[in-house]
């Protein structure tokens, strides 16, 4: 298990240096000169223009930009804005909110998502069935901006049984219907995958051995088919989240909340490249370790990976 969990961070290595040099390349390629509009109308004078270039290596080759960026990211500093705020000050005030809600979208996308699709896959073919893929189709459909739309319309403003936006210091209890909101899109397809998966091991030779032996169908379910049904289920939750922390600015934009994606937004409006830069590194971590964490459940739960 050690070489395995070794091999599997080496193997981190070069996917780090890759996504985040595309990223910084993508965002620093962004045409035009990113301090112009920074004294309004009348534009910066060219000694400022060069200053703040030198001071963000903007004068240097594109690799030796990023190779300077990648050695001060290594000691925990992300930069400073424009405006001469430190990025990670910003990302310290953001990160705690988004992560909230993305944990909260991820108990409920887990919950509702696992039990739909094991009631479904138990039950059989039938109005439950029909019921739970209906309403599986229907969260797909619907993008997440409108859902959230019209949860907060009608919710929030014509019944008000919630606030219709989020404060600025948001608790658990005010990001409840927006970790919902978030979350929605991937209890479909938990849902739907659970289901397949209970169903292909219903008919699996090792579960009519295990009935034939005697066990009580509570046990089979249980222990036998409900662990080897949610192996690709936890791969699924596992890079979820990375993909939730990332894909919150939607819902974060509709509910007024106050995360790394409302920080996103108003960094790419500003043309803030190092914050864009900070933050999608931070994001590209995230997203890796959650699949490390994956890789290692999945072999805890199949030994015969760990193996390959």
């Amino acid at each position: 298990m050690g070489r395995y969990i070794l091999r599997r961070l080496l193997q981190l290595i070069p996917v780090f240096i890759g996504t985040t040099f595309i990223i910084y390349s993508l965002v620093w390629a962004i045409p035009g000169n990113p301090f112009a509009g920074l004294c309004g109308p009348r534009g910066c004078p060219p000694a400022f223009i060069d200053q703040m270039t030198e001071q963000y290596n903007l004068d240097q080759p594109l690799p030796v930009q990023y190779v300077l960026y990648l050695g001060q990211l290594f000691q925990g500093n992300f930069g400073e804005t424009f405006n001469g705020i430190e990025v990670g000050t910003l990302i310290q005030q953001a990160y705690p909110v988004t992560l909230k809600l993305a944990t909260i979208a991820l108990i409920f996308e887990a919950i509702i998502g696992i039990a739909a699709g094991i009631l479904t896959a138990l039950r059989g073919k039938g109005f439950v069935d029909n019921l739970v893929l209906a309403a599986t189709l229907f969260l797909i459909a619907v993008p997440v901006f409108v859902s959230g739309f019209v949860i907060q319309v009608v919710f929030g403003v014509q019944l008000e049984w919630m606030e219709p936006s989020v404060g600025a210091d948001p608790g658990i209890g005010q990001l409840i219907v927006p970790g919902l909101v978030l979350g929605s899109l991937s209890m479909a397809y938990i849902a739907r995958l659970t289901r397949t998966a209970m169903f292909e091991n219903k008919r699996a030779d090792y579960i009519r051995t295990a009935t034939a032996k005697g066990l009580t169908p509570r046990r089979v379910v249980s222990v036998h088919m409900l662990r080897n049904s949610l192996i690709p289920v936890i791969t699924f939750i596992g890079t979820d989240f990375g993909a939730l922390m990332g894909g919150a600015i939607v819902t974060e934009g509709v509910f007024n909340i106050h995360g790394i994606g409302g920080l996103v937004f108003s960094a790419i409006q500003g043309q803030e490249g190092i914050t864009v830069t900070g933050v999608v590194t931070l994001l590209v971590l995230v997203y890796l370790l959650m699949n490390l964490l994956v890789d290692i459940l999945y072999a805890a739960l199949d030994p015969r990976i760990r193996y390959d």
